[in-house]
């Protein structure tokens, strides 16, 4: 079997994932083209084994409507790339050529070490006793924190560009980065941070 590099240019035969918790739930697979056209949603979770990390992460640029809490309440997504795959993939590789220029090592191991830089470890739950509500601190499931770094690293750089003449490429290869040296600049660490915090209040 031939080794790929994803879109012909990046490698990841040496991607290291640093995190033993997240070992099984970062695919570091290499398609030439990361799209599986939704096969995976056939069983729970296979998006774990059959998804690479980088076609999860061009899923989350497709996402559309708004998040957290910046722009009158809430980080707003413009939706230009909302079911646009094509569209999303060509953000991702010019984002990815921006973080090799820029940092010189391979964007795809850069990438991985960002979402396990802001991948929550702890958080909290609504727990309802004899009509009294109250948080409780819980552990972070593997999965949701992947889901939970995606999530954020892209709605970071969706807030950035919203009413910026910077692009949305420039905007999240700063945000990946960032996330990468552990900046909390970023909003990804930050949110990460908070998470934490809040939880660590409500053991």
């Amino acid at each position: 079997m031939p080794e790929f590099k994803i879109l012909g240019k990046y490698d990841t035969k040496d991607i290291q994932v640093k995190d033993p918790g997240l070992v099984r739930y970062i695919n570091t697979a290499s398609p030439y083209l990361p799209h599986t056209g939704g096969r995976h949603t056939k069983k729970q979770f296979w998006k774990t084994e059959k998804v690479s990390i980088v076609e999860r992460f061009i899923n989350h640029i497709m996402r559309s409507g708004s998040g957290g809490r910046k722009i009158g309440g809430h980080v707003i997504r413009d939706g230009h790339a909302t079911g646009k795959k094509m569209k999303a993939i060509k953000i991702f590789e010019k984002a990815m050529d921006m973080v090799e220029k820029r940092t010189g090592k391979n964007p795809i191991q850069v990438l991985v070490t960002a979402i396990e830089n802001c991948a929550p470890r702890e958080e909290t739950t609504r727990i309802s006793y004899g009509g009294i509500v109250y948080h409780q601190s819980v552990d972070c499931a593997p999965q949701r924190r992947v889901d939970i770094a995606l999530r954020n690293l892209t709605l970071g750089a969706f807030s950035a560009s919203y009413k910026n003449k910077r692009s949305i490429e420039e905007c999240l290869a700063d945000e990946i980065i960032m996330a990468y040296n552990y900046d909390m600049k970023s909003f990804a660490v930050s949110r990460k941070e908070e998470i934490e915090r809040i939880a660590r209040s409500s053991r």
